[in-house]
């Protein structure tokens, strides 16, 4: 099978998917229950190590550990959108209901996103080999300052995109029963629910600026950074649903994220001067500190503050 033709099948299978999401599974908005989003995470989960199988007997083993290792972090670093997303509902008052139809569009948009972030850094790295030592810097960087945090605030109140789109859109004062669009009175306006879209996907930007340079440090494979990327996204709106009533809990998990951050910006840089660090290496470390991160956060709860 040509190069060409696995690309081909690839995006058709993910356009397939998503028809299927939005156009047989969740034709009608419903309100995501845990039982639900779990089983279909499960799915999302066991359909990525399939599609890992494959790459195994179709192009090695090397390759294989590349992918899972790739799909695993940014999974984990998928972590943060998913805390960023309930900050964002709860904030603009999205009820349950429509809150899956705003994530379908928003992953879609990330897919569309990522991929131009992914060939673009490839075909920078490509040109200027030196880049990686900006970009593994920006990863240490970037994991000591999320270290740093104690809690992480969003103020989507601040965000551009929010503050240029109430200027010159006109918006509804209400969701119109989970509608982006609507026509008054021979006049369109967008609702606060493509807001509220809007403000999900210039999140996203953010983001894939941390994720695909980590991905990078894993491996410089187009097809192996966009499959692992793709399908550590198709899963995060189940993932979502599954985690967000116990996001809070894991309060060590930023600290782990971060530590995963310096490794591999420690690792792209070790490469270029010439240390190269095994794929099982990296692999290894990055599930332990995830492990660890969520062990802690399970047997050392946070201290209330008792009044006196």
């Amino acid at each position: 099978m040509s190069t060409t033709l696995l690309w081909i099948g690839f995006n058709v299978f993910v356009l397939l998917m998503l028809m299927l999401d939005l156009g047989v599974f969740n034709r009608k908005a419903h309100e995501i229950k845990v039982k639900e989003a779990v089983l279909w995470t499960i799915f999302w989960i066991a359909l990525s190590l399939l599609f890992n199988a494959g790459i195994y007997f179709y192009s090695g083993y090397e390759k294989a550990l590349m992918f899972f290792t790739a799909y695993i972090v940014e999974k984990s670093l998928s972590m943060d959108n998913i805390f960023v997303f309930l900050m964002l509902f709860t904030y603009f008052k999205v009820q349950p209901i429509y809150q899956h139809k705003v994530l379908f569009w928003g992953v879609l948009g990330a897919l569309i996103m990522r991929a131009i972030f992914i060939f673009a850094g490839i075909a920078l790295i490509e040109k200027f080999d030196w880049i990686l030592y900006i970009f593994g810097a920006f990863l240490i960087y970037t994991g000591y300052k999320m270290m740093k945090e104690k809690d992480k605030e969003i103020h989507p109140e601040k965000n551009p995109v929010l503050k240029l789109s109430r200027t010159m859109l006109p918006i509804t004062g209400d969701y119109r029963n989970g509608y982006f669009f609507v026509k008054e009175n021979g006049k369109r306006f967008v609702t606060p629910l493509f807001i509220v879209l809007l403000v999900i996907e210039s999140t996203d930007v953010v983001f894939a600026v941390d994720s695909i340079p980590a991905v990078l440090a894993i491996s410089h494979d187009p097809f192996i950074v966009y499959t692992s990327n793709v399908m550590a996204i198709l899963g995060l709106r189940s993932l979502y649903f599954a985690l967000a009533a116990v996001m809070r809990l894991f309060r060590f998990l930023h600290y782990g994220l971060s530590v995963i951050l310096i490794y591999v910006g420690c690792k792209m840089i070790a490469a270029q001067l010439g240390y190269h660090i095994p794929t099982e290496i990296s692999l290894g470390v990055i599930a332990l500190v995830l492990t660890l991160s969520i062990v802690l956060s399970i047997y050392i709860p946070e201290k209330k503050n008792n009044a006196n």
